[in-house]
Protein backbone atom coordinates (compact mmCIF):
# COMPACT_ATOMS: atom_id res chain seq x y z
CA UNK A 1 0.00 0.00 0.00
CA UNK A 2 2.85 1.98 0.88
CA UNK A 3 4.28 1.91 -2.42
CA UNK A 4 1.65 2.73 -4.58
CA UNK A 5 0.70 5.51 -2.41
CA UNK A 6 4.40 6.55 -3.29
CA UNK A 7 3.72 6.41 -7.14
CA UNK A 8 0.37 7.65 -6.70
CA UNK A 9 2.06 10.77 -5.63
CA UNK A 10 4.95 10.76 -7.88
CA UNK A 11 2.87 10.62 -10.35
CA UNK A 12 0.59 14.11 -9.05
CA UNK A 13 3.93 15.79 -8.72
CA UNK A 14 4.78 15.22 -12.57
CA UNK A 15 1.80 16.52 -13.74
CA UNK A 16 1.67 19.30 -11.55
CA UNK A 17 5.68 20.28 -12.82
CA UNK A 18 4.18 19.54 -16.12
CA UNK A 19 1.39 21.82 -15.67
CA UNK A 20 3.52 25.05 -14.34
CA UNK A 21 6.13 24.26 -17.28
CA UNK A 22 3.00 24.71 -19.44
CA UNK A 23 2.13 28.13 -18.43
CA UNK A 24 5.66 29.26 -18.38
CA UNK A 25 5.82 28.65 -21.70
CA UNK A 26 2.73 30.56 -22.34
CA UNK A 27 3.97 33.00 -20.62
CA UNK A 28 7.27 32.99 -22.00
CA UNK A 29 8.04 35.89 -25.05
CA UNK A 30 9.00 33.89 -28.45
CA UNK A 31 12.47 33.64 -29.07
CA UNK A 32 11.26 32.75 -32.86
CA UNK A 33 13.48 34.21 -35.72
CA UNK A 34 12.10 34.80 -39.41
CA UNK A 35 14.50 35.03 -41.99
CA UNK A 36 18.63 33.10 -42.11
CA UNK A 37 20.78 32.62 -39.16
CA UNK A 38 22.67 35.76 -38.30
CA UNK A 39 25.89 34.52 -38.79
CA UNK A 40 25.20 33.25 -42.46
CA UNK A 41 23.69 36.76 -43.41
CA UNK A 42 26.61 38.57 -41.84
CA UNK A 43 29.24 36.14 -43.48
CA UNK A 44 27.93 36.59 -47.31
CA UNK A 45 27.35 40.15 -47.00
CA UNK A 46 30.77 40.69 -45.32
CA UNK A 47 32.33 38.68 -48.39
CA UNK A 48 30.50 40.24 -50.78
CA UNK A 49 31.43 44.08 -49.25
CA UNK A 50 35.06 42.52 -49.12
CA UNK A 51 35.31 41.27 -52.88
CA UNK A 52 33.95 44.90 -54.25
CA UNK A 53 36.45 46.95 -52.23
CA UNK A 54 39.37 44.64 -53.52
CA UNK A 55 37.86 45.21 -57.39
CA UNK A 56 37.23 48.56 -56.87
CA UNK A 57 38.42 50.97 -59.92
CA UNK A 58 41.11 53.93 -59.40
CA UNK A 59 38.98 56.31 -60.09
CA UNK A 60 36.29 54.97 -57.23
CA UNK A 61 33.66 53.25 -59.14
CA UNK A 62 33.08 49.55 -60.60
CA UNK A 63 32.87 48.91 -64.29
CA UNK A 64 33.03 52.43 -64.92
CA UNK A 65 34.46 51.51 -68.46
CA UNK A 66 30.88 49.47 -69.13
CA UNK A 67 28.08 51.64 -67.16
CA UNK A 68 28.17 55.00 -64.56
CA UNK A 69 25.43 53.37 -62.80
CA UNK A 70 26.99 50.15 -61.47
CA UNK A 71 28.53 52.16 -58.84
CA UNK A 72 25.37 53.76 -57.80
CA UNK A 73 23.84 49.77 -57.35
CA UNK A 74 27.27 49.31 -54.97
CA UNK A 75 27.00 52.19 -53.16
CA UNK A 76 22.92 51.11 -52.51
CA UNK A 77 24.07 47.71 -51.48
CA UNK A 78 26.96 48.30 -49.29
CA UNK A 79 25.17 50.84 -47.63
CA UNK A 80 21.88 49.17 -46.81
CA UNK A 81 23.43 46.41 -45.64
CA UNK A 82 24.37 48.09 -42.99
CA UNK A 83 27.88 46.59 -42.61
CA UNK A 84 29.74 49.55 -43.70
CA UNK A 85 28.40 53.55 -43.21
CA UNK A 86 29.55 56.26 -45.90
CA UNK A 87 32.32 57.02 -44.08
CA UNK A 88 33.76 53.87 -45.02
CA UNK A 89 36.96 55.26 -47.67
CA UNK A 90 35.64 52.93 -50.04
CA UNK A 91 32.31 54.33 -49.79
CA UNK A 92 33.77 57.52 -49.74
CA UNK A 93 35.92 57.24 -53.47
CA UNK A 94 32.53 55.72 -54.97
CA UNK A 95 30.51 58.67 -53.79
CA UNK A 96 33.59 61.35 -54.98
CA UNK A 97 33.19 59.12 -58.28
CA UNK A 98 29.30 59.71 -58.19
CA UNK A 99 29.48 63.30 -57.75
CA UNK A 100 31.53 63.89 -60.71
CA UNK A 101 28.52 62.68 -62.72
CA UNK A 102 26.58 65.30 -61.57
CA UNK A 103 25.69 67.30 -64.45
CA UNK A 104 24.31 70.67 -63.25
CA UNK A 105 23.43 72.47 -66.45
CA UNK A 106 21.04 69.37 -67.26
CA UNK A 107 20.31 68.16 -63.94
CA UNK A 108 20.81 64.56 -64.05
CA UNK A 109 23.98 62.23 -62.64
CA UNK A 110 24.79 60.47 -65.21
CA UNK A 111 27.87 61.86 -66.55
CA UNK A 112 29.20 66.03 -67.75
CA UNK A 113 30.08 66.03 -71.26
CA UNK A 114 28.99 63.50 -73.90
CA UNK A 115 26.46 60.98 -72.38
CA UNK A 116 24.50 58.30 -74.74
CA UNK A 117 21.03 59.64 -73.94
CA UNK A 118 20.19 55.29 -73.38
CA UNK A 119 21.81 55.93 -69.87
CA UNK A 120 20.48 58.74 -68.70
CA UNK A 121 17.51 57.82 -67.11
CA UNK A 122 18.48 54.53 -65.84
CA UNK A 123 21.81 56.08 -64.41
CA UNK A 124 20.36 59.04 -62.92
CA UNK A 125 17.93 56.95 -61.39
CA UNK A 126 20.03 54.19 -59.28
CA UNK A 127 22.63 57.09 -58.57
CA UNK A 128 19.92 59.27 -56.89
CA UNK A 129 19.33 56.00 -54.88
CA UNK A 130 22.89 55.90 -54.07
CA UNK A 131 23.04 59.29 -52.30
CA UNK A 132 19.72 59.24 -50.77
CA UNK A 133 20.99 55.84 -48.96
CA UNK A 134 23.99 57.67 -48.19
CA UNK A 135 22.08 60.37 -46.59
CA UNK A 136 24.19 63.48 -47.00
CA UNK A 137 22.58 67.13 -46.38
CA UNK A 138 25.01 67.93 -49.41
CA UNK A 139 23.24 65.63 -51.79
CA UNK A 140 20.13 66.87 -51.07
CA UNK A 141 20.47 69.80 -54.29
CA UNK A 142 21.90 67.09 -56.48
CA UNK A 143 18.44 64.69 -56.06
CA UNK A 144 16.13 67.63 -55.98
CA UNK A 145 17.60 68.17 -59.54
CA UNK A 146 17.66 64.96 -60.55
CA UNK A 147 14.31 64.32 -59.41
CA UNK A 148 13.08 67.38 -61.99
CA UNK A 149 15.35 65.88 -64.51
CA UNK A 150 13.58 62.13 -64.04
CA UNK A 151 10.27 63.60 -64.53
CA UNK A 152 11.05 65.37 -68.12
CA UNK A 153 12.15 62.07 -69.16
CA UNK A 154 8.34 60.60 -68.29
CA UNK A 155 5.93 60.17 -71.17
CA UNK A 156 2.96 62.85 -70.30
CA UNK A 157 1.29 65.23 -72.37
CA UNK A 158 4.22 67.38 -72.73
CA UNK A 159 5.49 64.58 -74.32
CA UNK A 160 3.12 64.73 -76.89
CA UNK A 161 0.83 61.38 -75.18
CA UNK A 162 -2.35 61.38 -74.28
CA UNK A 163 -3.71 59.50 -71.41
CA UNK A 164 -5.09 57.18 -74.25
CA UNK A 165 -1.42 56.21 -75.22
CA UNK A 166 0.02 53.18 -74.17
CA UNK A 167 3.28 54.90 -73.99
CA UNK A 168 1.79 57.23 -71.61
CA UNK A 169 3.15 57.84 -67.89
CA UNK A 170 6.08 55.37 -68.38
CA UNK A 171 9.77 56.02 -68.87
CA UNK A 172 12.44 54.41 -70.85
CA UNK A 173 15.82 54.70 -70.58
CA UNK A 174 15.47 58.29 -72.03
CA UNK A 175 13.01 60.61 -73.13
CA UNK A 176 12.96 59.27 -76.61
CA UNK A 177 12.80 55.27 -75.92
CA UNK A 178 10.04 52.94 -75.84
CA UNK A 179 8.69 52.92 -71.72
CA UNK A 180 8.97 50.08 -70.02
CA UNK A 181 8.41 48.46 -66.55
CA UNK A 182 12.25 48.02 -65.47
CA UNK A 183 13.17 51.68 -66.25
CA UNK A 184 9.70 52.91 -64.83
CA UNK A 185 10.60 50.94 -61.70
CA UNK A 186 13.84 52.34 -60.98
CA UNK A 187 12.14 55.81 -61.76
CA UNK A 188 9.61 55.29 -59.11
CA UNK A 189 11.90 53.93 -56.79
CA UNK A 190 13.96 56.80 -57.13
CA UNK A 191 11.20 59.27 -56.91
CA UNK A 192 10.12 57.81 -53.64
CA UNK A 193 13.75 57.46 -52.45
CA UNK A 194 13.68 61.40 -52.83
CA UNK A 195 10.87 61.85 -50.33
CA UNK A 196 8.31 62.53 -53.39
CA UNK A 197 4.37 62.50 -52.33
CA UNK A 198 2.46 59.60 -53.74
CA UNK A 199 -0.27 62.68 -55.03
CA UNK A 200 2.70 64.01 -57.02
CA UNK A 201 1.29 64.00 -61.10
CA UNK A 202 4.34 61.92 -62.37
CA UNK A 203 3.24 58.99 -59.90
CA UNK A 204 -0.19 59.28 -60.69
CA UNK A 205 0.71 59.12 -64.24
CA UNK A 206 3.23 56.14 -63.43
CA UNK A 207 0.54 54.20 -62.32
CA UNK A 208 -1.06 54.70 -65.47
CA UNK A 209 1.38 53.27 -67.40
CA UNK A 210 2.21 50.01 -64.55
CA UNK A 211 -1.36 49.26 -64.70
CA UNK A 212 -1.21 48.59 -68.25
CA UNK A 213 2.09 46.30 -67.77
CA UNK A 214 -0.52 43.99 -65.76
CA UNK A 215 -2.59 40.57 -66.89
CA UNK A 216 -5.70 41.94 -65.37
CA UNK A 217 -8.72 43.16 -67.40
CA UNK A 218 -11.47 45.07 -64.98
CA UNK A 219 -13.04 48.01 -64.09
CA UNK A 220 -9.86 49.23 -61.94
CA UNK A 221 -7.57 46.62 -64.07
CA UNK A 222 -5.52 46.93 -67.50
CA UNK A 223 -7.57 48.68 -70.82
CA UNK A 224 -5.89 47.25 -73.47
CA UNK A 225 -6.63 44.62 -75.76
CA UNK A 226 -4.53 41.94 -75.12
CA UNK A 227 -5.09 42.29 -70.69
CA UNK A 228 -7.72 39.52 -70.72
CA UNK A 229 -5.94 36.85 -72.63
CA UNK A 230 -4.18 35.33 -69.57
CA UNK A 231 -5.64 37.83 -66.68
CA UNK A 232 -3.64 36.21 -64.35
CA UNK A 233 -2.35 38.85 -62.13
CA UNK A 234 1.28 39.25 -63.54
CA UNK A 235 2.89 41.51 -65.07
CA UNK A 236 5.03 41.91 -68.16
CA UNK A 237 7.87 43.99 -69.52
CA UNK A 238 6.28 46.88 -71.41
CA UNK A 239 2.65 47.98 -72.10
CA UNK A 240 3.95 49.73 -75.32
CA UNK A 241 3.17 48.69 -78.56
CA UNK A 242 0.67 45.96 -78.02
CA UNK A 243 2.33 44.57 -74.62
CA UNK A 244 5.53 43.24 -74.93
CA UNK A 245 7.44 40.32 -72.70
CA UNK A 246 10.71 39.14 -72.31
CA UNK A 247 9.64 35.84 -71.56
CA UNK A 248 7.49 35.23 -74.37
CA UNK A 249 8.63 37.12 -78.05
CA UNK A 250 5.06 37.03 -78.97
CA UNK A 251 2.70 36.83 -76.46
CA UNK A 252 2.57 39.20 -73.26
CA UNK A 253 3.21 36.29 -70.98
CA UNK A 254 4.08 37.75 -66.99
CA UNK A 255 7.02 36.89 -65.45
CA UNK A 256 8.07 36.84 -61.61
CA UNK A 257 10.85 39.71 -61.63
CA UNK A 258 8.06 42.15 -63.58
CA UNK A 259 5.43 40.90 -61.16
CA UNK A 260 7.20 41.89 -57.99
CA UNK A 261 8.32 45.43 -59.22
CA UNK A 262 4.51 45.93 -60.64
CA UNK A 263 3.29 45.30 -57.13
CA UNK A 264 5.92 47.30 -55.16
CA UNK A 265 5.99 50.20 -57.70
CA UNK A 266 2.19 50.46 -57.42
CA UNK A 267 1.76 50.59 -53.47
CA UNK A 268 4.68 53.33 -54.04
CA UNK A 269 2.41 55.07 -56.52
CA UNK A 270 -0.58 55.00 -53.78
CA UNK A 271 -2.12 51.73 -54.28
CA UNK A 272 -3.75 49.83 -51.18
CA UNK A 273 -2.26 46.28 -50.90
CA UNK A 274 -5.85 45.58 -50.21
CA UNK A 275 -6.49 46.60 -53.56
CA UNK A 276 -7.76 43.85 -56.09
CA UNK A 277 -4.98 44.53 -58.70
CA UNK A 278 -2.56 43.86 -55.96
CA UNK A 279 -4.13 40.78 -54.73
CA UNK A 280 -4.55 39.48 -58.35
CA UNK A 281 -0.48 39.61 -58.33
CA UNK A 282 0.36 38.41 -55.11
CA UNK A 283 -1.92 35.42 -56.14
CA UNK A 284 0.21 34.57 -59.13
CA UNK A 285 2.93 34.74 -56.96
CA UNK A 286 1.92 32.05 -54.42
CA UNK A 287 1.45 30.16 -57.32
CA UNK A 288 4.88 30.71 -58.85
CA UNK A 289 6.75 31.10 -56.00
CA UNK A 290 10.67 29.76 -56.37
CA UNK A 291 13.54 31.34 -55.65
CA UNK A 292 15.50 28.87 -57.72
CA UNK A 293 14.93 30.85 -60.95
CA UNK A 294 12.85 33.79 -62.84
CA UNK A 295 9.31 32.39 -63.08
CA UNK A 296 7.17 32.70 -65.51
CA UNK A 297 10.13 32.31 -67.89
CA UNK A 298 10.86 29.26 -70.44
CA UNK A 299 13.83 26.83 -69.21
CA UNK A 300 16.25 28.77 -71.68
CA UNK A 301 15.44 31.49 -70.05
CA UNK A 302 14.87 30.87 -66.65
CA UNK A 303 18.20 32.36 -64.97
CA UNK A 304 18.13 35.43 -66.78
CA UNK A 305 17.90 38.44 -63.95
CA UNK A 306 17.98 36.04 -61.53
CA UNK A 307 19.94 38.58 -59.05
CA UNK A 308 17.46 41.15 -60.19
CA UNK A 309 14.61 39.39 -59.89
CA UNK A 310 16.11 38.41 -55.95
CA UNK A 311 16.35 41.87 -55.26
CA UNK A 312 12.82 42.87 -57.02
CA UNK A 313 11.39 39.95 -55.13
CA UNK A 314 12.87 40.80 -51.31
CA UNK A 315 12.08 44.81 -51.82
CA UNK A 316 8.41 43.54 -52.75
CA UNK A 317 8.22 41.72 -50.04
CA UNK A 318 9.38 44.33 -47.60
CA UNK A 319 6.64 46.55 -49.15
CA UNK A 320 3.77 44.64 -48.28
CA UNK A 321 4.76 43.62 -45.06
CA UNK A 322 4.70 39.85 -45.62
CA UNK A 323 6.86 37.50 -43.44
CA UNK A 324 5.95 34.37 -45.29
CA UNK A 325 4.70 33.60 -48.52
CA UNK A 326 2.05 30.73 -48.38
CA UNK A 327 1.69 28.72 -51.53
CA UNK A 328 -1.52 27.51 -53.10
CA UNK A 329 -0.66 24.52 -51.71
CA UNK A 330 -0.83 25.91 -48.13
CA UNK A 331 3.12 25.73 -47.35
CA UNK A 332 4.31 28.92 -45.98
CA UNK A 333 7.63 29.82 -47.14
CA UNK A 334 10.00 32.20 -45.20
CA UNK A 335 11.34 34.40 -48.16
CA UNK A 336 14.15 36.12 -46.07
CA UNK A 337 15.85 32.79 -45.20
CA UNK A 338 15.28 31.49 -48.70
CA UNK A 339 16.43 34.32 -51.06
CA UNK A 340 19.74 34.30 -48.28
CA UNK A 341 19.83 30.62 -48.74
CA UNK A 342 19.87 30.47 -52.57
CA UNK A 343 22.26 33.21 -52.69
CA UNK A 344 24.76 30.95 -50.28
CA UNK A 345 24.72 28.69 -52.54
CA UNK A 346 25.57 30.73 -55.70
CA UNK A 347 28.39 32.86 -53.64
CA UNK A 348 31.58 32.65 -55.32
CA UNK A 349 35.05 31.89 -53.00
CA UNK A 350 36.13 35.58 -53.74
CA UNK A 351 32.69 36.55 -52.50
CA UNK A 352 31.24 37.98 -55.48
CA UNK A 353 28.01 36.68 -57.31
CA UNK A 354 27.86 36.10 -61.09
CA UNK A 355 24.87 35.14 -63.15
CA UNK A 356 26.84 32.32 -65.64
CA UNK A 357 23.90 31.38 -67.28
CA UNK A 358 23.02 35.31 -68.06
CA UNK A 359 22.67 35.91 -71.68
CA UNK A 360 20.54 39.21 -70.86
CA UNK A 361 20.51 42.29 -69.08
CA UNK A 362 24.02 43.00 -67.91
CA UNK A 363 24.57 40.17 -65.61
CA UNK A 364 27.63 38.43 -66.73
CA UNK A 365 28.77 41.10 -64.46
CA UNK A 366 29.92 40.04 -61.35
CA UNK A 367 30.19 43.69 -59.54
CA UNK A 368 26.04 44.35 -60.88
CA UNK A 369 25.41 40.89 -59.79
CA UNK A 370 27.32 40.75 -56.24
CA UNK A 371 25.21 44.99 -56.06
CA UNK A 372 22.01 43.33 -56.62
CA UNK A 373 22.55 40.78 -54.37
CA UNK A 374 23.58 42.60 -51.42
CA UNK A 375 20.46 44.67 -52.09
CA UNK A 376 18.50 41.81 -51.61
CA UNK A 377 20.29 40.77 -48.11
CA UNK A 378 19.62 44.08 -46.71
CA UNK A 379 15.84 43.18 -47.34
CA UNK A 380 16.73 39.70 -45.39
CA UNK A 381 17.93 40.28 -42.17
CA UNK A 382 16.97 38.00 -39.67
CA UNK A 383 13.54 39.10 -37.94
CA UNK A 384 12.30 38.70 -34.02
Amino acid sequence: MHRALFVFCLSVLAIGLALVSTQADAKAPSTSTLGPDQKQWDEIADRAIKYLKEVQDENGGWSTKQSPGVTGLVVTGVLQTGRVTDKDPAVQKALKYIEGLINVEQGHIAGKGSVPVQLQNYVTAVNVLALTTANRDSYKPVVKDAVDFLKKLQWDEKSGKTKQDDFFGGAGYDSKSRPDLSNTQFFVDALVAAGVKKDDPALKNALIFIGRCQNFKGEDGNDQAWAGKYNDGSFIYSAAAGGQSKADDKDPVGYGSMTYAGIKSMIYCGVSKDDERVKKAYQWIRQHYTVDSNPGMPDARSQWGLFYYYHTMAKCLSVLGIDEVEDMDGKKHDWRADITGALAKRQHKDGSFLNEKAEKWMEGDANIDTAYALMALSYCKPKK
